[in-house]
């Protein structure tokens, strides 16, 4: 790998570890800007809500708008609007532009990992040396979140308000390497490869400039904000708004499959989900995340609320499930070789069974020691699991797709982030309102049975994991027998 391939990947990983962090510090400040701010239950909510929405939401555009406009361009310029409305979030005095500075990052994080992730994909050779960028690409991201626990703690009991201006300092110095390092040759190479391909790729005509499929682009947006937001309000809205929501999202949903197959130029070609590898290679990343996700809050709560562990103390706790910022180039590469990504990513999704497994038998005196195995093994399966995920999800897809590839991958693991949360809060909030017991007895339980989320998605995304691909064998040209010269032959094969 040259010096600059080396720099370029540093920058990505720089982003990927950017918005890991920046998700991880605000979760643990969220505390403090409410006794600050004076926020109710449903403004801070929000505040977390808005990421989402804007994250989710905009993936599946971010990805397909990298193919079509140019992946340095859609790296570059959200990295510099992220810098500006996160330091606008940290200048914030009321909770509304709060809010609104949270919605415009997550937007812009929707636009800047899926061109990050196929500047990866395109830029650097298959084989070894795309191998390993993926890798520690992914693994960068997962050490972010697990570090900006860590770091959050810390800040926060400076200043809650440091937590947005760090990512600011930090997306100042990614965008300063990334202006030079980044080729400017990224932003035609699709268009060039489109005009001397047999066909045109979706959203292109031979020779023409690459155009946007506006209605899809709408009614799918549309349709992802309302699902991720029935999501994300199941748990503390009324029934009734629910179910309204949920279905004005399928609604949609079926507006743009509709939209999708008579459009010349669709956003996301019906075609793609006939690669098997990528759709079981979502479904997967879904279940993990949400598994993952759905742990980690549960093993929060019961840490702070039920232990009465403070921040700080909760953030070194948790910080055993980012050894995957170690074992993700180190290790991962070394197995990938040796076995290929799809027993890679079974072993991941069996160890992540186990250890959610046996953190289940929770008590009001367990010792961390006793905690500190499955910790591990949940890092050391996400090292395992999410980088040969993102090897597998945009394997055998074209180089023009990449970016809606990559814009796929992350919807899913968002839905499934949200998903796990959400599920996790259900049967906590359910067992807790239902126990008998009180106190902390009832909220032990609500907490062991939400616990059974995580250990069911895990089971069934190792039912639904990819598949190694059966390589057909070659059939040698069989070279027909020399007709007898002496009649028919006999039982021995040689002529009479």
């Amino acid at each position: 790998m040259s010096g600059r391939s080396r720099g370029v990947l540093l920058v990505l990983c720089g982003a990927i570890f950017l918005e890991g962090i920046d998700v991880a510090m605000l979760n643990v400040a969220l505390p403090s800007i409410r006794a600050e701010l004076g926020l109710t239950t449903g403004e801070l909510q929000w505040v977390m809500s808005a990421y989402v929405l804007g994250y989710g939401g905009f993936m599946l555009l971010g990805g397909r708008a990298a193919d079509l406009f140019g992946r340095r361009r859609m790296f570059l310029l959200p990295l510099a609007v992220f810098l500006v409305f996160s330091g606008l979030g940290g200048l914030a005095g009321d909770g509304w532009t709060l809010v609104l500075a949270r919605f415009v990052t997550g937007t812009c994080a929707a636009f800047l990992m899926p061109a990050g992730l196929s500047v990866i994909t395109t830029g650097f050779p298959a084989g070894r040396q795309r191998t390993t960028a993926l890798l520690v690409y992914s693994g960068t991201g997962g050490g972010g979140f697990s570090v900006g626990l860590v770091v959050g703690g810390l800040l926060t009991a400076a200043d809650w308000r440091w937590v947005f201006f760090v990512p600011v300092v930090l997306a100042a110095l990614i965008l300063a390497a990334g202006l030079p390092l980044i080729p400017r040759t990224e932003e035609t190479r699709g268009t060039e490869e489109i005009r001397t391909a047999g066909t045109p790729a979706a959203g292109t005509t031979a020779g023409q400039r690459p155009r946007l499929d506006l209605p899809g682009a709408v009614t799918v947006t549309a349709a992802i904000l309302l699902f991720v937001l029935t999501v994300e309000r199941a748990t503390h809205a009324p029934p009734a708004e629910t179910l309204a929501a949920l279905a004005a999202s399928l609604v949609l949903l079926l507006a743009f499959a509709l939209i999708e197959r008579r459009s010349p130029a669709p956003l996301v070609r019906p075609g793609i989900f006939r690669t098997r590898s990528l759709v079981r290679a979502n479904l997967t990343g879904l279940l993990f995340t949400a598994g993952f996700f759905g742990f980690q809050f549960i093993a929060v709560l019961y840490l702070r609320e039920l232990r009465g562990w403070s921040t700080v103390q909760t953030s070194f706790a948790m910080l055993a499930m980012g050894a995957d910022v170690v074992l993700a180039p180190l290790l991962t590469p070394r197995l990938v070789r040796r076995f290929g990504t799809a027993r890679v990513i079974l072993g991941g999704l069996l160890l992540a069974a186990v250890a959610y497994a046996a953190f289940l038998p929770l008590g009001m005196d367990r010792a961390y020691a006793a905690m500190f195995p499955s910790l591990l093994l949940i890092g050391v399966a996400f090292a395992l699991v999410h980088g040969p995920l993102t090897m597998t999800a945009t394997d055998g897809v074209a180089e023009h797709e990449q970016g809606l590839a990559a814009g796929l991958l992350y919807t899913s693991l968002q839905f499934g982030a949200a998903l796990g949360l959400s599920a996790a809060t259900a049967v906590a909030t359910a067992v807790a309102g239902a126990a008998t017991a009180p106190g902390d007895a009832g909220l032990l339980t609500a907490y062991r049975t939400a616990l059974l989320v995580p250990l069911l998605t895990a089971v069934l995304a190792v039912l639904l994991s990819p598949r190694e691909r059966r390589r057909r064998p070659r059939l040698r040209p069989v070279t027909p027998p020399k007709p007898a010269l002496c009649g028919p032959a006999a039982p021995d094969g040689r002529g009479e």
